[in-house]
Formats: C-alpha cells, sequence, structure tokens
C-alpha cells in the first residue's frame, strides 16, 4: 500500500493542508485520524471544514462522540475514544455512506465497523513542534485522490 507524508512545521500550514485537501472529496468520504493527544488531528479537521465551506467553530466531539457541520459537503466528525464496546450500535455505517465527510478520530477502536474503503491518515509530532501526517489511502478511489492531489500539491 503507497503512502504519502506531509511534514507540518506549524498548525497553520496543517490546517492549510486539509483545506486544501476538503476540494479533492466527495460524498461518502471517510477519513480516519490516529496520533497522540497534541498531535493535532482537530487542527487538521478545522482546516477540512473550512475547506467545505463550513463557518461554523468546529471543535472535538469528545464528549458527544459526533458533531454535524453544514458546508459544501456535511462534515460529521467523530471523536470515538469513549466508546465503550467496539460493536456499540451508533449507526455508523449510515454516516460513513451519506451525502458527506466522516472524519472519525481514534478509529482503531471501532476497526470493524469501518468501510473497505477509507483514507487512513497518522499524525506523528516531529522534530523542532513539526508534524508529520502519514497518508495511507485504502481503496482505489482514495489512491486516485491522493496521487492527484500530491501532484497538484507538491511537498517541497
Amino acid at each position: 500500500m503507497t503512502s504519502y507524508t506531509f511534514i507540518s512545521k506549524s498548525p497553520n500550514e496543517t490546517h492549510a493542508f486539509s483545506k486544501r485537501l476538503a476540494g479533492y472529496l466527495f460524498p461518502g468520504t471517510v477519513i480516519t485520524l490516529e496520533g497522540d493527544l497534541g498531535a493535532g488531528k482537530t487542527t487538521f479537521t478545522k482546516g477540512l471544514a473550512e475547506g467545505l465551506g463550513i463557518t461554523r467553530t468546529v471543535n472535538s466531539p469528545t464528549f458527544t462522540i459526533i458533531k454535524e457541520y453544514e458546508g459544501r459537503l456535511k462534515l460529521y466528525h467523530m471523536d470515538v475514544y469513549r466508546v465503550e464496546d467496539e460493536f456499540e450500535e451508533l449507526g455508523f455505517d449510515e454516516y460513513f455512506s451519506s451525502d458527506g465527510v466522516s472524519v472519525v478520530e481514534w478509529a482503531h477502536l471501532i476497526e470493524g465497523q469501518l468501510p473497505d474503503q477509507r483514507l487512513d491518515i497518522q499524525l506523528y509530532h516531529a522534530e523542532n513542534q513539526a508534524r508529520r501526517l502519514e497518508l495511507k489511502p485504502v481503496g482505489r478511489k482514495y489512491e486516485q485522490i491522493c496521487e492527484v492531489f500530491f501532484h497538484e500539491n507538491p511537498i517541497d
């Protein structure tokens, strides 16, 4: 499986990167975000939301599990950290097959409910306050998104 890496030197760069990525997304897009606390998952999601034309303030849905936002495409921001059972019935599949974009933080906790095709993104702390974003497309349509996105947005 091919992976793509972006080194972000600041929260603003992470925000700008995900804002650009939003232009390549389609209804039913599923993005998983994994990473340590403070690695930039919410910053990434805020940029994505702005790129989708969402004007509401986006923050982590830690205590509500799912927050919905209206934009060019709807954004379903999920934080499944507090889901107690991997197969707890919360209707994730309905979101994943919807007309919006689903972003799932701590997705490994519901691995069995994730769709076969998605974009997995790992965020890591790097040197000098930087972050390393590793994008791993799962399925051909996500491979195509990454191929086109990184071709049109070359990383220095």
